[in-house]
């Protein structure tokens, strides 16, 4: 959970998630109100100890955990930890504002236009933005060959343009290709001794699908390729950037 929350923390734009507030019909308590007045979402409710009221709460995509007073007057901002150390507000935060935020940047990335690598069927599914010119996403390719030809993955390649002047140009060859995933497959297996040219005209329809991705990496806040997204074995959203290291490839593709 920790590191869901640092990513989301860090890469979500407020353009890119918009979570449902608690219910109109229920009415906040006036303090938790005046929470909300500046900015804050109130997403949920949930038990706290010792007549505390608990709120999950949004703020520019950062999971906030509030408790209201007995009194009803106060409002307390943080982290609950009980006599033995547990935190009391990572269970609630992760339920109530991490998952549906996880839940619809993967949403996001299934709708987007990537090229698959591998079988359509496999278990397991990494999503990862990727630049013709980055030889980091070459590595990431090449290291997981293994996991994609065994059927246990498929990565789903966001074809970007960043690193190069040809690099949009070389993005839209791939994504116009009769048959993408052919045309991937033998660039990246060439590597340096690719012959991959990029388009000059890019046809519109490709074009728009090239800009949907680019907008999308922008929307995250990413700044470098290739940026990698896979669930972990607890079902959370995870990312990596740049080319994992051997202990970090078994976590994001999973046992051979």
């Amino acid at each position: 959970m920790p590191r869901l929350r640092h990513l989301l923390t860090l890469t979500l734009g407020t353009a890119l998630l918009q979570l449902p507030s608690v219910q109109a019909a229920e009415e906040l308590p006036a303090a938790i109100k005046q929470i909300e007045a500046k900015g804050a979402k109130i997403v949920g409710q949930f038990d706290a100890p010792d007549g505390l009221r608990g709120y999950a709460a949004q703020y520019q995509n950062r999971g906030m955990a509030l408790y209201l007073t007995p009194d009803g007057k106060h409002v307390l901002l943080g982290n609950l930890y009980d006599a033995d150390g547990k935190d009391l507000s990572s269970e609630p935060l992760q339920k109530l504002v991490y998952a549906p935020m996880a839940k619809e940047v993967w949403a996001k990335f299934e709708a987007s236009n990537w090229i698959q690598d591998g079988n359509k069927d496999a278990p397991r599914t990494v999503y990862l933005f990727s630049d013709p010119n980055c030889p980091y996403c070459n590595v990431f390719w090449e290291q997981a060959r293994p996991w994609v030809k065994s059927g246990k993955v498929q990565l789903r390649h966001i074809m970007v343009g960043i690193i190069r002047e040809d690099s949009p140009g070389k993005s839209a060859a791939l994504l116009a290709a009769k048959d993408p995933a052919k045309a991937l497959e033998d660039h990246e297996k060439a590597g340096k001794s690719s012959s991959l040219k990029a388009l000059k005209d890019i046809p519109a329809a490709v074009q728009t699908k090239l800009a949907a991705n680019m907008q999308l990496m922008d929307d995250l806040e990413l700044q470098a390729t290739p940026a990698i997204f896979y669930m972990d074995d607890k079902g959370e959203l995870q990312q990596q950037q740049g080319a994992p290291t051997p202990d970090k490839l078994a976590k994001i593709l999973g046992p051979k």
